[in-house]
């Protein structure tokens, strides 16, 4: 796939660092409604500004949830996604609690992803779990994918991009093979290039999370790239 629209709409145009200003959000939404991106990606204090400048668009405004440790109360990450939704967000990418899932407790996995599921199914959103999946072994992997999605989320995602690694081929082909066909699967953390989209796409992304997303669909389109995004 190399067609820069269908590209585009893989994409979750992504901005979380902690010192993001509202100018820079802006400037994300105006390239969302630009390149038609399938979503910005944002923290949650930013959702109203984001839902606000993309109404009437078809990029939606995703939210983070737990972010970036996963460690918050289960409580707290249903309140979070449950508030971020009020305030616009129709995609929530929450990370589930890998020091639970390092424990072998599988069931405070199951309740903390099913909690975050269920208000996002009550509010007709998207649920993606970040796995954070540089800190896992292979085995943990898989357990995590399919407690996801028993628990009804909608994606599984690879990384928050705040840890010492991101996507890899491996990890996607991996998730994909675990997860089977029809469960979305977002590639999110070193995601710079229109190879590394490419790669991810072939190996079985359906949904690319990077803040490089203007570069890669410029450089599909056979333009000099502009200049990317870093860390995501």
């Amino acid at each position: 796939m190399t067609d820069p629209a269908s590209i585009a709409r893989m994409i979750d145009h992504t901005l979380l660092k902690p010192e993001a200003t509202p100018a820079q959000i802006e400037k994300l939404c105006e390239e969302a409604r630009t390149y038609g991106f399938a979503s910005v990606c944002v923290n949650g204090a930013y959702v109203p500004l984001a839902a606000r400048l993309l109404e009437g668009t078809q990029t939606a405004v995703c939210v983070t949830v737990g972010f970036p440790l996963g460690a918050s109360a289960t409580r707290v990450k249903a309140f979070e996604a449950e508030a971020a939704i009020a305030d616009g967000a129709r995609e929530v990418d929450m990370v589930l609690h890998v020091g639970a899932l390092k424990a072998e407790d599988i069931s405070a996995v199951h309740h903390d992803i099913a909690a975050v599921v269920a208000v996002c199914q009550t509010q007709g959103a998207l649920c993606k779990v970040i796995l954070e999946t540089v800190l896992l072994t292979d085995e943990e992997k898989v357990i995590a994918c399919r407690v996801a999605q028993d628990a009804g989320a909608d994606f599984v995602k690879t990384s928050t991009g705040f840890n010492t690694g991101g996507a890899t081929v491996a990890d996607i082909r991996l998730m994909r093979q675990t997860v089977g066909p029809e469960m979305g699967v977002k590639a999110a953390g070193g995601v710079r290039s229109l190879a590394d989209a490419l790669a991810m796409i072939e190996a079985g992304a359906t949904r690319l999370g990077a803040s490089a997303g203007v570069a890669i669909v410029n450089e599909a389109r056979g333009d000099s790239p502009a200049a990317g995004g870093d860390g995501y």
